[in-house]
């Protein structure tokens, strides 16, 4: 039979463990999303409208370099004609950030100012990713 103090510390165990769960689960996940090929940037993007529905609190950061690029330049639209640009301000407006790999603009020629405003050019695509995932703690998601 369990004495009294026994009772005790399982329910400040439990209260303690409640308490710390709750701090993590307030605190939001840090995500980064790779995009390394502008085709796969409609799906990134409804990933992550997916991910904030679920999850209001994530910081969400993504990624792109090569032909990933491609989505955040002015003028760029899907297969269908629709225009990227109006799926990034709305992420932009729930806090979502865009970064554009600066060796990918110098290597392909392409003039920073066609980048879309609000986002922001790192210097190496892949440097960032691996940053925040070491540095930052972010968790890494290639849609």
């Amino acid at each position: 039979m369990e004495t009294e103090m026994t009772k005790f510390a399982k329910l400040m165990v439990g209260l303690v463990l409640s308490l710390g769960l709750s701090t993590v689960a307030l605190a939001g996940t840090k995500v980064v999303y790779h995009v390394n090929d502008a085709a796969e940037a409609g799906n990134a993007m409804r990933n992550a409208n997916n991910h904030l529905e679920a999850d209001p609190t994530a910081k969400i950061t993504f990624v792109t370099h090569s032909k990933g690029i491609d989505f955040l330049l002015e003028g760029a639209a899907d297969k269908n004609g629709n225009p990227y640009n109006i799926a990034v301000e709305k992420l932009m407006a729930k806090g979502v950030t865009f970064d554009v790999c600066n060796n990918t603009l110098v290597g392909r020629k392409i003039d920073p100012k066609t980048v879309l405003q609000g986002s922001k050019i790192v210097p190496s695509g892949v440097a960032e990713v691996a940053r925040l995932q070491a540095q930052e703690g972010f968790v890494y998601i290639k849609p």
